[in-house]
């Protein structure tokens, strides 16, 4: 990561619909930045589902998701033009490690307990032509 207090406005913000919004930290790692933008889509559909019929509790996680996304990413909270490398670096990590304890990885399904083997014990890239049409036709 490098020195990101030299960037114009033009690398800062864009502009939608007449309204100047902060563009993502540049220097976000890929992996980060994917995680992150999992989260927000996640977060987003939560708070537009939530308005169909909500018990009280998913509108403030959603909104709570998609806030600390956003501060992952750098749309919101200190400006990452103003951080150090450290600060950033703090800032993507903290929120992911709030955001994964607010979204806990469901565990796999019984149908995904044999890693997507079926009960031929061989993945369905490794069956013969034949296996999987036995397979299908059961």
């Amino acid at each position: 990561m490098t020195d990101l207090s030299g960037t114009s406005d033009d690398e800062r913000f864009f502009l939608h619909s007449g309204r100047r919004w902060r563009k993502t930290d540049p220097s976000l790692p890929e992996d980060v930045k994917a995680r992150l933008m999992s989260h927000l889509g996640r977060g987003r559909s939560g708070v537009r589902n939530s308005a169909k019929g909500d018990d009280g509790g998913a509108l403030p996680r959603a909104r709570r998701t998609v806030q600390l996304a956003k501060e992952g990413l750098g749309e919101r909270g200190t400006p990452w033009w103003e951080q150090s490398e450290a600060e950033r670096t703090a800032r993507w990590t903290a929120a992911l490690e709030e955001l994964d304890a607010l979204h806990p990885k469901r565990p796999a399904s019984r149908e995904d307990d044999d890693g997507g083997k079926g009960s031929t014990g061989k993945g369905s890239a490794a069956r013969s032509g034949a296996e999987r049409k036995r397979v299908d036709d059961a």
